[in-house]
């Protein structure tokens, strides 16, 4: 293999079917040559658990952030990263399957607990399990709530009071059918002034409840004045929400 392949598959997020298209090669063979024999992975001292989890003790810094993600097939996996490095080199501190605290706790112990205990702060979301690995694994550390976080919070609870309502208007309809049915009667769905039925409404007006009132298209303006005046509860709670995302966004405290 080409020695330019190796550094470009060293350095650059490009899979071997690709780059192998691009230079005339089997991207099947360039992958098993990579991996075999040049990329160091079958002498690599991770190697044996890769599979299940990756430390990086000397990227450790004084702030971190943890955080889940799904990086495969929908498995999930506990991310420890140092925040002075932004994303780039350095960043990674561990990635552990699973968000199952005991099993996360285990791998982060392997970090002498010398090093752990000079971390200040470590940024995470509001899930219980996060809070007991931090604590835990890093004893000294100031607990700082994700903003993104709780704003998602706030976001999800106005749209539970919208599909709650949607359910609602579901089996309300579900009803004047039967009713129609039995009556020998056709039944036909009343419409709002802007031509959405009930049930619409509600289905419609889930991407304006994320939005700001100055972003909201004419259309959506119109909506959002048609659902709120029929459920003010969800009007109370998209005003709680955005008044929320304000103070956020403006605010220079950690919380």
């Amino acid at each position: 293999m080409p020695f330019f392949l190796k550094a470009y598959l060293d350095s650059s997020p490009i899979s071997c079917k690709t780059l192998g298209s691009f230079f005339g090669v089997d991207g099947k063979r360039l992958e098993e040559q990579y991996l075999g024999h040049l990329s160091g992975f079958t002498s690599w001292e991770q190697a044996e658990h890769a599979e299940n989890w990756l430390l990086f003790p000397e990227n450790l810094g004084e702030y971190l952030s943890i955080d889940e993600t799904s990086l495969s097939q929908g498995e999930l996996y506990t991310v420890l990263t140092n925040k002075a490095a932004k994303g780039k080199k350095g960043a990674l501190v561990a990635v552990i399957k699973g968000t199952e605290s005991e099993s996360v706790i285990k791998v982060l112990h392997q970090i002498k607990e010398r090093e752990r205990k000079r971390v200040k702060e470590v940024t995470l979301d509001l899930a219980p399990t996060m809070s007991r690995i931090v604590r835990r694994s890093f004893p000294k550390a100031k607990l700082v709530s994700d903003r993104f976080h709780v704003q998602q919070l706030a976001n999800e609870a106005v749209q539970e009071i919208r599909i709650k309502h949607r359910w609602e208007a579901i089996e309300q309809e579900n009803k004047e059918m039967d009713l129609a049915k039995e009556a020998k009667k056709p039944w036909v769905a009343e419409l709002l002034d802007n031509g959405d039925t009930l049930k619409q409404l509600l289905v419609r007006s889930r991407y304006l409840l994320f939005k700001k009132e100055v972003n909201w298209t004419p259309s959506q303006n119109h909506r959002a004045e048609l659902l709120f005046k029929l459920y003010p509860d969800l009007l109370e709670a998209y005003k709680i929400s955005q008044e929320l995302s304000s103070i956020l966004s403006h605010s220079k405290d950690r919380l």
